[in-house]
């Protein structure tokens, strides 16, 4: 299978993101993905704060994040996405790999949605971003 990804972002654990077990918690997973998610924003010319002011409101509708190896503190991973449009909706299939062994630590597919004025909407500004990025 063809390499998919369209932005990769290297990050690494801190100590305070770890549970009482060791390992980053699962809530934290999110946090590495949100910002992973907005760096790709920013890298392909959109600022999320710059959109939210021209009234293009961009949140997540739906999260299905599977676990498959644990982080623990220190480890440097990278986070990899690409996205697609679906309809409505914008689907981010977020993964985390850890750096040491390659192993995929987490596999997420994160559904959001775009608020354009007050109404559900699709927009074309980032869909044309998306699509120059690919390209």
């Amino acid at each position: 299978m063809e390499n998919k990804y369209a932005f990769e972002l290297k990050m690494k654990v801190r100590d305070y993101e770890c549970d009482l077990q060791g390992v980053v918690n699962n809530s934290v997973y999110q946090n590495y993905l949100e910002h992973t998610r907005h760096e790709y924003l920013n890298a392909i010319g959109l600022n999320f704060a710059e959109l939210f002011n021209r009234g293009i409101v961009a949140m997540v509708a739906r999260v299905d994040i599977q676990y498959k190896q644990a982080l623990k503190s220190g480890d440097e991973f990278v986070s990899k996405l690409y996205m697609i449009q679906e309809g409505i909706k914008y689907l981010f299939y977020q993964d985390i790999y850890r750096v040491s062994d390659n192993k995929l630590c987490i596999k997420g597919v994160i559904t959001t949605v775009t608020v354009i004025n007050g109404r559900l909407g699709i927009s074309d500004e980032i869909i044309n971003a998306v699509k120059l990025s690919q390209n």
